[in-house]
Protein backbone atom coordinates (compact mmCIF):
# COMPACT_ATOMS: atom_id res chain seq x y z
CA UNK A 1 0.00 0.00 0.00
CA UNK A 2 1.08 3.32 -1.04
CA UNK A 3 2.00 5.57 1.85
CA UNK A 4 0.29 8.73 2.48
CA UNK A 5 1.01 11.72 0.93
CA UNK A 6 2.83 14.05 3.93
CA UNK A 7 0.77 17.27 2.55
CA UNK A 8 -2.81 15.89 2.81
CA UNK A 9 -3.86 16.86 5.67
CA UNK A 10 -1.41 19.69 6.65
CA UNK A 11 -2.16 23.52 7.29
CA UNK A 12 0.10 25.58 5.70
CA UNK A 13 0.88 29.36 5.37
CA UNK A 14 0.18 29.83 9.07
CA UNK A 15 -2.98 27.81 9.22
CA UNK A 16 -4.57 29.87 6.46
CA UNK A 17 -5.03 26.84 3.95
CA UNK A 18 -5.51 22.98 5.01
CA UNK A 19 -4.64 20.37 2.03
CA UNK A 20 -7.64 18.03 1.50
CA UNK A 21 -6.28 16.16 -1.91
CA UNK A 22 -3.53 15.32 -4.52
CA UNK A 23 -5.30 16.40 -7.83
CA UNK A 24 -2.41 15.84 -9.99
CA UNK A 25 0.97 15.15 -10.05
CA UNK A 26 3.94 15.99 -13.17
CA UNK A 27 8.00 16.41 -13.09
CA UNK A 28 8.40 19.26 -10.97
CA UNK A 29 5.35 19.14 -8.35
CA UNK A 30 1.54 18.35 -7.23
CA UNK A 31 -1.21 20.31 -7.09
CA UNK A 32 -3.69 19.95 -4.40
CA UNK A 33 -7.26 21.11 -3.58
CA UNK A 34 -7.12 22.98 -0.33
CA UNK A 35 -9.29 24.76 1.62
CA UNK A 36 -8.47 28.91 2.61
CA UNK A 37 -10.55 28.98 5.43
CA UNK A 38 -10.92 32.84 6.48
CA UNK A 39 -12.36 33.37 2.61
CA UNK A 40 -14.36 29.88 2.79
CA UNK A 41 -13.63 28.97 -0.58
CA UNK A 42 -11.34 26.14 -2.52
CA UNK A 43 -8.29 26.65 -3.97
CA UNK A 44 -5.49 24.92 -5.67
CA UNK A 45 -2.22 24.51 -4.33
CA UNK A 46 0.85 23.65 -6.71
CA UNK A 47 3.90 22.66 -4.40
CA UNK A 48 6.90 22.04 -5.35
CA UNK A 49 8.90 17.89 -4.99
CA UNK A 50 11.12 18.30 -1.84
CA UNK A 51 13.20 16.06 -3.37
CA UNK A 52 13.95 19.26 -6.04
CA UNK A 53 14.51 22.02 -3.42
CA UNK A 54 18.01 21.28 -4.39
CA UNK A 55 18.03 21.50 -7.35
CA UNK A 56 18.56 25.60 -8.40
CA UNK A 57 17.52 25.78 -12.07
CA UNK A 58 14.07 24.04 -11.18
CA UNK A 59 13.69 26.26 -8.06
CA UNK A 60 14.08 29.32 -10.48
CA UNK A 61 11.78 28.28 -13.06
CA UNK A 62 9.12 27.43 -10.37
CA UNK A 63 9.25 30.91 -9.17
CA UNK A 64 9.36 32.16 -13.10
CA UNK A 65 5.66 30.41 -13.27
CA UNK A 66 4.60 32.06 -10.15
CA UNK A 67 5.75 35.34 -10.93
CA UNK A 68 4.64 35.47 -14.47
CA UNK A 69 1.19 34.00 -13.60
CA UNK A 70 0.33 36.35 -11.10
CA UNK A 71 1.04 39.20 -12.97
CA UNK A 72 -1.39 38.14 -15.95
CA UNK A 73 -5.48 39.38 -15.38
CA UNK A 74 -7.06 37.89 -18.51
CA UNK A 75 -10.58 36.41 -17.34
CA UNK A 76 -8.89 33.35 -19.61
CA UNK A 77 -6.08 32.63 -17.44
CA UNK A 78 -6.01 31.11 -14.46
CA UNK A 79 -5.95 33.03 -11.84
CA UNK A 80 -2.63 32.88 -8.76
CA UNK A 81 -3.35 34.53 -5.40
CA UNK A 82 -0.27 33.73 -3.18
CA UNK A 83 3.46 32.56 -3.77
CA UNK A 84 6.15 31.64 -1.48
CA UNK A 85 8.18 29.16 0.81
CA UNK A 86 7.11 26.92 3.39
CA UNK A 87 8.78 26.80 6.76
CA UNK A 88 10.55 23.50 5.50
CA UNK A 89 11.52 24.96 2.07
CA UNK A 90 9.41 23.79 -0.26
CA UNK A 91 8.10 26.20 -2.79
CA UNK A 92 4.17 26.23 -3.51
CA UNK A 93 1.60 28.78 -5.98
CA UNK A 94 -2.15 29.21 -4.21
CA UNK A 95 -4.31 29.75 -7.99
CA UNK A 96 -8.06 29.40 -8.15
CA UNK A 97 -9.68 26.13 -8.17
CA UNK A 98 -10.95 24.59 -11.60
CA UNK A 99 -13.33 21.94 -11.88
CA UNK A 100 -13.67 20.56 -15.24
CA UNK A 101 -11.42 18.80 -17.83
CA UNK A 102 -8.83 19.90 -20.32
CA UNK A 103 -8.92 19.87 -23.75
CA UNK A 104 -7.03 16.46 -23.76
CA UNK A 105 -9.47 14.86 -21.94
CA UNK A 106 -12.27 16.50 -23.62
CA UNK A 107 -11.48 15.77 -27.14
CA UNK A 108 -10.58 11.98 -25.92
CA UNK A 109 -13.87 11.02 -23.88
CA UNK A 110 -16.59 13.35 -26.78
CA UNK A 111 -14.91 12.85 -29.54
CA UNK A 112 -13.81 16.10 -32.22
CA UNK A 113 -15.16 19.14 -31.94
CA UNK A 114 -17.81 21.32 -34.16
CA UNK A 115 -16.20 24.23 -35.57
CA UNK A 116 -18.95 26.52 -33.32
CA UNK A 117 -17.86 24.94 -30.03
CA UNK A 118 -14.00 24.84 -31.11
CA UNK A 119 -13.05 28.20 -32.37
CA UNK A 120 -14.87 30.30 -29.71
CA UNK A 121 -12.40 28.20 -27.20
CA UNK A 122 -9.53 29.12 -29.03
CA UNK A 123 -10.33 32.73 -29.44
CA UNK A 124 -10.59 33.17 -26.02
CA UNK A 125 -7.31 31.46 -25.29
CA UNK A 126 -5.79 33.53 -27.83
CA UNK A 127 -6.80 36.42 -25.81
CA UNK A 128 -5.17 35.06 -22.60
CA UNK A 129 -1.76 34.57 -24.89
CA UNK A 130 -2.45 38.03 -26.14
CA UNK A 131 -2.26 39.77 -22.55
CA UNK A 132 0.89 37.37 -22.16
CA UNK A 133 2.75 38.30 -24.96
CA UNK A 134 2.09 41.79 -24.59
CA UNK A 135 3.76 41.41 -21.25
CA UNK A 136 6.83 39.97 -22.62
CA UNK A 137 5.74 36.48 -21.49
CA UNK A 138 6.04 33.27 -24.10
CA UNK A 139 4.39 30.02 -22.96
CA UNK A 140 6.12 27.60 -24.96
CA UNK A 141 4.39 24.74 -23.35
CA UNK A 142 0.97 25.21 -24.91
CA UNK A 143 -0.52 21.75 -25.57
CA UNK A 144 -4.36 20.24 -24.84
CA UNK A 145 -3.50 19.48 -21.13
CA UNK A 146 -2.63 22.88 -20.23
CA UNK A 147 -6.12 24.66 -21.44
CA UNK A 148 -9.09 23.59 -18.89
CA UNK A 149 -12.94 23.97 -19.77
CA UNK A 150 -14.49 25.03 -17.06
CA UNK A 151 -18.27 26.41 -16.79
CA UNK A 152 -18.82 29.80 -14.53
CA UNK A 153 -22.27 30.42 -14.03
CA UNK A 154 -24.13 29.91 -17.76
CA UNK A 155 -21.02 30.14 -19.38
CA UNK A 156 -19.85 26.72 -20.85
CA UNK A 157 -16.30 25.83 -21.98
CA UNK A 158 -14.84 28.57 -20.28
CA UNK A 159 -11.03 27.80 -20.89
CA UNK A 160 -8.26 28.76 -18.81
CA UNK A 161 -4.58 28.55 -19.51
CA UNK A 162 -2.37 27.28 -17.37
CA UNK A 163 0.93 26.17 -16.23
CA UNK A 164 3.47 28.93 -17.41
CA UNK A 165 6.44 26.82 -15.94
CA UNK A 166 8.28 27.20 -18.98
CA UNK A 167 7.19 30.64 -19.63
CA UNK A 168 9.46 32.62 -21.72
CA UNK A 169 9.95 35.83 -20.21
CA UNK A 170 11.42 39.48 -21.00
CA UNK A 171 13.40 41.29 -18.87
CA UNK A 172 10.62 43.11 -16.93
CA UNK A 173 9.56 39.78 -14.95
CA UNK A 174 13.10 39.07 -14.24
CA UNK A 175 14.15 39.53 -10.65
CA UNK A 176 17.65 41.30 -9.86
CA UNK A 177 19.87 38.02 -10.32
CA UNK A 178 17.79 35.59 -11.52
CA UNK A 179 18.98 32.85 -13.65
CA UNK A 180 18.54 32.08 -17.51
CA UNK A 181 17.37 28.87 -17.47
CA UNK A 182 17.64 27.88 -21.54
CA UNK A 183 20.28 28.50 -23.84
CA UNK A 184 19.90 28.82 -27.76
CA UNK A 185 19.86 25.07 -29.07
CA UNK A 186 18.34 23.94 -25.77
CA UNK A 187 15.04 22.55 -26.92
CA UNK A 188 11.91 22.04 -24.05
CA UNK A 189 8.75 21.22 -24.55
CA UNK A 190 6.16 19.21 -25.83
CA UNK A 191 6.87 17.50 -29.68
CA UNK A 192 3.39 17.30 -30.42
CA UNK A 193 2.78 20.66 -30.60
CA UNK A 194 5.69 22.93 -30.74
CA UNK A 195 7.05 25.35 -33.23
CA UNK A 196 9.99 24.71 -35.94
CA UNK A 197 11.99 27.13 -34.48
CA UNK A 198 11.19 25.33 -30.95
CA UNK A 199 12.01 22.26 -32.17
CA UNK A 200 15.33 23.32 -33.51
CA UNK A 201 16.09 25.37 -30.82
CA UNK A 202 16.23 28.58 -31.56
CA UNK A 203 14.97 31.94 -30.31
CA UNK A 204 11.05 31.76 -29.45
CA UNK A 205 8.85 34.97 -30.41
CA UNK A 206 4.97 34.96 -29.79
CA UNK A 207 4.60 33.50 -32.95
CA UNK A 208 6.14 30.11 -31.55
CA UNK A 209 2.68 30.13 -28.96
CA UNK A 210 -0.14 30.83 -32.42
CA UNK A 211 1.68 27.81 -33.77
CA UNK A 212 0.84 25.61 -30.73
CA UNK A 213 -2.56 26.96 -30.55
CA UNK A 214 -3.30 25.89 -34.10
CA UNK A 215 -1.97 22.72 -33.59
CA UNK A 216 -4.26 22.44 -30.71
CA UNK A 217 -7.40 23.90 -33.16
CA UNK A 218 -6.51 20.91 -35.27
CA UNK A 219 -6.74 18.34 -32.73
CA UNK A 220 -9.84 19.53 -31.22
CA UNK A 221 -11.23 19.41 -34.70
CA UNK A 222 -10.21 16.25 -36.28
CA UNK A 223 -9.20 14.35 -33.07
CA UNK A 224 -5.72 13.88 -34.22
CA UNK A 225 -2.50 15.78 -34.98
CA UNK A 226 -1.43 17.56 -38.44
CA UNK A 227 1.53 14.31 -38.49
CA UNK A 228 2.22 10.71 -38.42
CA UNK A 229 4.57 10.09 -35.69
CA UNK A 230 5.81 7.00 -33.81
CA UNK A 231 8.66 8.71 -31.74
CA UNK A 232 9.11 12.60 -29.93
CA UNK A 233 11.98 12.84 -32.61
CA UNK A 234 10.20 12.15 -35.74
CA UNK A 235 7.29 14.87 -34.15
CA UNK A 236 10.47 16.81 -34.30
CA UNK A 237 11.50 15.95 -37.98
CA UNK A 238 7.99 16.35 -39.04
CA UNK A 239 7.57 20.08 -37.35
CA UNK A 240 10.45 20.51 -39.20
CA UNK A 241 9.92 19.64 -42.42
CA UNK A 242 6.98 18.10 -43.32
CA UNK A 243 3.47 20.22 -44.28
CA UNK A 244 0.70 19.08 -42.24
CA UNK A 245 -2.10 17.25 -43.53
CA UNK A 246 -5.37 18.91 -44.70
CA UNK A 247 -7.80 18.52 -42.42
CA UNK A 248 -10.36 17.25 -44.62
CA UNK A 249 -8.07 14.99 -45.61
CA UNK A 250 -7.15 14.10 -41.90
CA UNK A 251 -11.00 13.45 -40.90
CA UNK A 252 -12.51 11.88 -44.13
CA UNK A 253 -16.26 12.54 -44.52
CA UNK A 254 -16.14 16.14 -42.66
CA UNK A 255 -16.14 19.23 -43.97
CA UNK A 256 -14.45 22.70 -42.90
CA UNK A 257 -14.85 26.23 -44.29
CA UNK A 258 -12.21 26.86 -46.88
CA UNK A 259 -11.30 30.20 -44.90
CA UNK A 260 -10.56 27.79 -41.84
CA UNK A 261 -8.20 25.74 -43.62
CA UNK A 262 -6.53 29.10 -45.08
CA UNK A 263 -6.36 30.16 -41.12
CA UNK A 264 -4.95 27.06 -39.98
CA UNK A 265 -2.14 26.97 -42.92
CA UNK A 266 -1.32 30.59 -41.96
CA UNK A 267 -0.75 29.58 -38.25
CA UNK A 268 1.34 26.53 -39.19
CA UNK A 269 3.92 28.25 -41.58
CA UNK A 270 6.75 26.80 -41.20
CA UNK A 271 8.64 30.44 -40.87
CA UNK A 272 7.42 32.33 -38.09
CA UNK A 273 7.26 35.87 -39.73
CA UNK A 274 4.86 34.08 -41.99
CA UNK A 275 2.13 33.29 -39.39
CA UNK A 276 -0.31 35.59 -37.85
CA UNK A 277 1.80 38.87 -36.02
CA UNK A 278 -0.20 38.48 -33.05
CA UNK A 279 -2.61 35.94 -30.78
CA UNK A 280 -5.17 38.67 -31.26
CA UNK A 281 -5.00 38.53 -35.33
CA UNK A 282 -5.10 34.87 -34.79
CA UNK A 283 -8.34 35.27 -32.65
CA UNK A 284 -9.61 38.39 -34.94
CA UNK A 285 -9.51 35.62 -38.12
CA UNK A 286 -11.14 32.65 -36.31
CA UNK A 287 -13.74 35.23 -35.05
CA UNK A 288 -14.51 36.17 -38.62
CA UNK A 289 -14.80 32.12 -40.09
CA UNK A 290 -17.19 31.91 -36.92
CA UNK A 291 -19.50 34.68 -37.82
CA UNK A 292 -19.56 33.24 -41.45
CA UNK A 293 -17.13 35.94 -43.13
CA UNK A 294 -14.34 35.69 -45.53
CA UNK A 295 -11.00 35.42 -44.88
CA UNK A 296 -8.87 35.69 -48.00
CA UNK A 297 -5.02 35.31 -48.41
CA UNK A 298 -2.91 38.54 -50.07
CA UNK A 299 -0.87 38.02 -53.94
CA UNK A 300 2.02 39.36 -52.71
CA UNK A 301 4.21 35.70 -52.60
CA UNK A 302 6.28 35.54 -49.14
CA UNK A 303 9.67 34.51 -49.49
CA UNK A 304 9.51 30.39 -48.78
CA UNK A 305 11.78 29.00 -46.13
CA UNK A 306 13.21 25.63 -47.00
CA UNK A 307 10.68 23.64 -45.71
CA UNK A 308 7.61 25.49 -47.06
CA UNK A 309 5.49 24.16 -49.73
CA UNK A 310 4.33 26.98 -52.09
CA UNK A 311 0.77 28.24 -51.66
CA UNK A 312 -1.51 27.80 -54.70
CA UNK A 313 -2.23 31.54 -54.01
CA UNK A 314 -0.36 33.99 -51.71
CA UNK A 315 1.04 35.07 -48.54
CA UNK A 316 -1.74 34.62 -45.91
CA UNK A 317 -3.36 37.75 -44.54
CA UNK A 318 -7.22 38.93 -43.64
CA UNK A 319 -8.54 41.52 -45.27
CA UNK A 320 -11.74 43.26 -44.66
CA UNK A 321 -15.22 41.43 -45.87
CA UNK A 322 -15.69 42.41 -49.56
CA UNK A 323 -12.33 43.15 -50.42
CA UNK A 324 -11.67 39.30 -50.96
CA UNK A 325 -9.05 39.18 -53.81
CA UNK A 326 -10.84 37.48 -57.25
CA UNK A 327 -8.56 34.28 -57.86
CA UNK A 328 -9.19 32.64 -55.03
CA UNK A 329 -6.60 30.28 -53.42
CA UNK A 330 -6.31 26.39 -53.99
CA UNK A 331 -4.82 24.58 -51.44
CA UNK A 332 -1.73 22.72 -52.33
CA UNK A 333 -2.30 20.93 -48.38
CA UNK A 334 -5.69 19.42 -49.55
CA UNK A 335 -3.83 17.23 -52.05
CA UNK A 336 -0.70 16.69 -50.00
CA UNK A 337 0.33 13.67 -49.55
CA UNK A 338 0.76 12.16 -45.75
CA UNK A 339 4.41 11.85 -45.85
CA UNK A 340 6.99 12.55 -43.04
CA UNK A 341 9.26 14.68 -45.88
CA UNK A 342 8.23 17.23 -48.06
CA UNK A 343 7.43 16.42 -51.92
CA UNK A 344 10.52 17.31 -54.14
CA UNK A 345 8.49 18.76 -57.57
CA UNK A 346 10.57 18.63 -60.50
CA UNK A 347 10.08 21.91 -62.36
CA UNK A 348 8.50 21.24 -65.87
CA UNK A 349 10.10 19.59 -68.46
CA UNK A 350 12.75 17.81 -68.33
CA UNK A 351 13.72 16.78 -64.68
CA UNK A 352 16.95 18.70 -63.46
CA UNK A 353 18.99 16.50 -61.24
CA UNK A 354 21.09 18.85 -60.10
CA UNK A 355 18.18 20.06 -57.79
CA UNK A 356 17.10 16.83 -56.97
CA UNK A 357 20.70 16.19 -55.66
CA UNK A 358 21.05 19.74 -53.98
CA UNK A 359 17.60 18.75 -52.48
CA UNK A 360 18.52 15.54 -51.32
CA UNK A 361 22.14 17.25 -49.56
CA UNK A 362 19.89 20.01 -48.03
CA UNK A 363 18.11 17.30 -46.37
CA UNK A 364 21.05 15.45 -45.02
CA UNK A 365 22.57 18.96 -44.11
CA UNK A 366 19.05 19.49 -42.25
CA UNK A 367 19.29 15.40 -40.27
CA UNK A 368 22.97 15.89 -39.46
CA UNK A 369 22.19 19.23 -37.40
CA UNK A 370 18.57 17.61 -35.55
CA UNK A 371 21.41 14.79 -34.56
CA UNK A 372 23.65 17.48 -33.12
CA UNK A 373 21.18 19.02 -30.97
CA UNK A 374 19.91 15.49 -29.94
CA UNK A 375 22.10 15.08 -26.59
CA UNK A 376 20.77 18.53 -25.78
CA UNK A 377 17.11 17.84 -26.34
CA UNK A 378 14.72 17.58 -23.31
CA UNK A 379 11.41 16.44 -23.22
CA UNK A 380 9.17 18.00 -20.32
Amino acid sequence: MASQDPFIGREIVNGQFQILQKIGSGGMGSVYRALQRDMNRMVGIKILHPKLANRTDLVARFRREARAMSQLTHPNTVKVFLYGELEDGALYIVMEFLEGKNLNQTVRSEGPFAVERALPILIQASGALDEAHRAGIIHRDLKPENIFLVQTGTLRDFPKVLDFGLAKVGERQMRPGSIILTQEGMVFGTPEFMSPEQAQGKALTPASDIYSLATILYEMLTGKLPFDARSPMEFIQLQVMAQPIALEQRAPGKRFPVELQQIIDRALAKRSEQRFPSAAEFATAMQTVLRGGTYSVQQTAPKLGSGDAPPAGASPGVVPDGDRVAAQSQHARAIRASTSTPRAVAPSGKTNVRLLVGVAIAFLALGIALASFLAKFVIR
